[in-house]
């Protein structure tokens, strides 16, 4: 039987990879999103190209944290999920604080704060797979 909190952590992937789906889109449909809630530092440095490369992006994690959320049990998938969001807090940090090209607006804030609780939600559900697995290797034998 699959530990609750990692049950809760799927539900937690599936929700940030429907809202990840909803910003590929937006970044598709308008390209002006990206230059007015995120890279307002410079935002003339924004154009359609590099936002349907955000899109693009925005959309790997999306389904990368899916399918990690329908088999959680996969080491190798949970570290490539645990990977983007450790690469997104990265993106939006770099932008603030090396490039200029954000600010600490809620913008950036909000993905930080997810990629932050993800990260923390991930690495405490390292323990809980380990227990998981160790409790169906006792079942099997």
């Amino acid at each position: 039987m699959m530990s609750r909190f990692l049950n809760v952590l799927r539900s937690w992937l599936v929700m940030v990879s429907i809202i990840a789906m909803g910003n590929t889109l937006q970044n598709f449909r308008d390209h002006s999103f990206l230059s007015e809630k995120l890279y307002t530092g410079k935002p003339s440095l924004v154009n359609g190209l590099q936002a349907r490369t955000f899109g693009i992006w925005t959309l790997l994690s999306s389904v990368i944290r899916c399918s990690c959320a329908i088999d959680i049990h996969n080491k190798t998938l949970y570290h490539i999920t645990l990977l983007t969001f450790l690469i997104a807090m990265g993106h939006f940090l770099s932008e603030v604080f090396v490039y200029g090209t954000a600010a600490p607006t809620i913008g950036v804030l909000a993905p930080l704060m997810v990629a932050s609780f993800s990260i923390l939600g991930m690495l405490i559900g390292l323990q809980y797979l380990d227990m998981d697995a160790v409790s169906r290797n006792k079942k099997k034998n």
